[in-house]
């Protein structure tokens, strides 16, 4: 329960920070960051499957590229759900998800999560 936790709040900080650092996206507070990050953890486990899934074939000819596809419109989809969280367009959701992952990752890899 703790890692699961642990896990949410890197996420949130990692929303917050490419917030930050990307200008075509836009947070209100660090309240909507967590509130992202649940929604984006939420979103993964039930609509991404599915999505990757059906995409499949495109995944495999684009030889992994389509998967920044379904990153950025994961992470569209959770500004649409979550006020306070805005996006200015598609490209800009491919560079959020983009640097999300990248310091997600590199937060999970420091406290071993």
């Amino acid at each position: 329960m703790m890692r699961l936790l642990i896990q949410w709040l890197i996420n949130a900080l990692a929303v917050y920070v490419t917030a930050n650092v990307l200008d075509g996206i836009h947070l209100k507070s660090f309240g909507a960051a967590i509130a992202v990050a649940l929604v984006l953890g939420l979103i993964n486990t039930l609509v991404r499957p599915v999505l990757l899934f059906f995409s499949f074939p495109v995944i495999i000819l684009s030889l992994g590229l389509f998967l920044l596809v379904i990153n950025a419109l994961m992470l569209q989809f959770a500004a649409v759900l979550v006020s306070g969280f805005s996006i200015d367009g598609f490209w800009w959701a491919v560079a959020g998800s983009v640097v999300i992952s990248a310091i997600s990752w590199l937060l999970g890899s420091l406290f071993r999560v």
